[in-house]
């Protein structure tokens, strides 16, 4: 990175706060691998050791008797798969960790407004319990965190696509980020303490809905938000290790980071940029000589090394971003926060504080750019929220995914891939949104809805399907309009400044195309 130089006298406050022990040295590369398998130990329930998760110990309900009522079961509902079961209750209701683990989510959600995920191991299957539709201030536990089944973990509330105060409980066999199975919760609760209304069932389970289970990022904070093949796979363990160091950096934004910066190339025959930068994270040796560390015990510390550069680009991310949320709350800087580190990373912190903001140098500019727009490509759609795409490029899944955001304002020029941006989306941006996550991330859009009627073929307007795209507003350029068909004449479409994405009749002179 050219402007590299201009941070090589960062003054780093924060940094001995994120920087933890290295590996101990090891005849060959320690490789960090995935804590899918219960450990035998003395040690509390739920705590790591050498980064695999304890065994837990019984399940309890996820709510006490009495504080909420059972509404709504599991299976087919609405037209879609309702993958838990829901509890109502007032808001503030307490709501209780049911199964020994860590908390490798607590934040916002498409769908559940905010919820909670905790990993867990049941004998030796992996487990992810979820909890969703809390308000910001209802989440008590935190990313990382170790509980016990019957903590209180977080209280009732009413976000996202609710449709009153209750908690949406699921259990995933596998893991709810690993290609896991969903569950009948009420059955793996059996005898314990349930809500008044609960119904006895058979062991219903959904089918498998991704890629094969291979544990990837299990029982790791952010860890499983990195889609799986999405990334070399010598970086793979690294990018979601060093994605857990600090809740602000997570691996699709280092994965990004490492394409844009070198293109994942490594090695002794790694280019090295005309400033001298190396390996490939393009670190600075001046830099290098402050974060490079033997991450990977070889005995080497090597800019050249995936373990040693990727966890050493993960710790400096970190720095800079505690730095960045710093002169936020500071008032010294404005923006978004990895944006903002993102800069720092390729301009250097102080040229940030010195402007404000992003830096108006057309390298910093593009570099943040185009790493925020490269995200969607490294992110796991079945770690954003509700809907788990099954990769089968259904259009059931695609008009899902575009009512995930059923009034969300429309912005002009937002959304993408990646969901909403500014605050929304327009109308080519829910369609690119709906069809990537709706196929499971086989599918990329053009931007436009004039670039949109050039992929797929034309079908006859009565014959469009649910997930088919619904254009009009035509002109000498194309059509001006883009939506998703429901079916019967209907469509989801973000309409135009002032309104929010909404269910309506299609418009006249529509035409159609299937894109998948």
């Amino acid at each position: 990175m050219t402007l590299r130089q201009r941070g090589t006298a960062l003054l780093l406050a924060a940094a001995a706060t994120t920087v933890v022990s290295t590996t101990a040295c090891a005849p060959q590369p320690v490789i960090p691998h995935d804590g899918c398998e219960a450990t035998s130990t003395d040690s509390d329930p739920g705590t790591p050791a050498g980064g695999q998760l304890r065994a837990s110990g019984p399940i309890t309900a996820p709510t006490r008797a009495g504080t909420t009522t059972f509404t709504s079961g599991f299976g087919p509902r609405w037209g879609t798969e309702h993958q838990g079961v829901d509890f109502a209750g007032p808001i503030g209701t307490p709501i209780y960790a049911a199964l020994d683990g860590l908390v490798v989510r607590s934040g916002t959600a498409t769908g559940f407004g905010h919820w909670i995920v905790i990993d867990s191991l049941v004998g030796d299957t992996p487990v992810s319990t979820v909890y969703g539709h809390m308000f910001t201030d209802g989440l008590i536990a935190r990313e990382g965190q170790q509980v016990r089944a019957g903590d209180h973990i977080a209280t009732i509330g009413d976000d996202g696509q609710s449709t009153g105060a209750h908690l949406h409980f699921e259990y995933w066999e596998g893991g709810r980020f690993q290609g896991g199975t969903a569950v009948d919760p009420m059955i793996k609760l059996g005898s314990t303490a349930s809500p008044p209304g609960a119904p006895d069932g058979a062991d219903v389970r959904l089918a498998s809905l991704s890629s094969p289970i291979n544990c990837a990022g299990f029982g790791t904070v952010g860890g499983g938000e990195l889609a799986a093949g999405s990334v070399p796979a010598e970086f793979d363990p690294w990018i979601r290790k060093a994605g857990s160091i600090c809740p602000g950096i997570r691996p699709p934004v280092l994965s990004s980071q490492l394409h844009a910066e070198n293109q994942f190339r490594h090695g002794a025959n790694a280019p090295t940029s005309p400033s001298g930068a190396l390996g490939p994270a393009q670190f600075m040796p001046g830099t290098w000589a402050t974060w490079g560390k033997d991450y990977d015990g070889d005995g080497k510390v090597d800019p050249n090394s995936i373990g040693d550069a990727v966890m050493a680009q993960g710790h400096f991310m970190c720095a800079l971003n505690n730095q960045v949320n710093a002169a936020l709350t500071a008032g010294t800087v404005t923006g978004d926060p990895v944006e903002l580190s993102l800069a720092a990373y390729n301009a250097g912190f102080g040229a940030v504080q010195s402007h404000r903001g992003i830096p108006p140098y057309p390298e910093t500019q593009n570099y943040v750019a185009n790493i925020i727009l490269g995200q969607a490509k490294y992110t796991s759609l079945s770690s954003t929220g509700r809907l788990v795409p099954n990769g089968s490029k259904d259009g059931g899944q695609v008009v899902a995914a575009a009512r995930q955001y059923l009034g969300t304002p429309y912005v002009w020029g937002g959304g993408g891939t990646g969901g909403p941006s500014g605050g929304g989306f327009d109308c080519s941006g829910l369609t690119s949104y709906a069809i990537f996550t709706g196929s499971g991330g086989k599918v990329t859009l053009p931007r436009t809805s004039e670039q949109q009627w050039t992929v797929g073929v034309e079908i006859p307007i009565d014959q469009a399907q649910p997930g088919d795209l619904v254009f009009g507003s035509w002109a000498a350029s194309g059509p001006g309009h883009v939506g998703i068909a429901l079916g019967g004449g209907r469509m989801i479409h973000a309409p135009t400044t002032g309104d929010v994405v909404k269910e309506a009749s299609l418009m006249s002179e529509m035409k159609a195309r299937r894109v998948m």
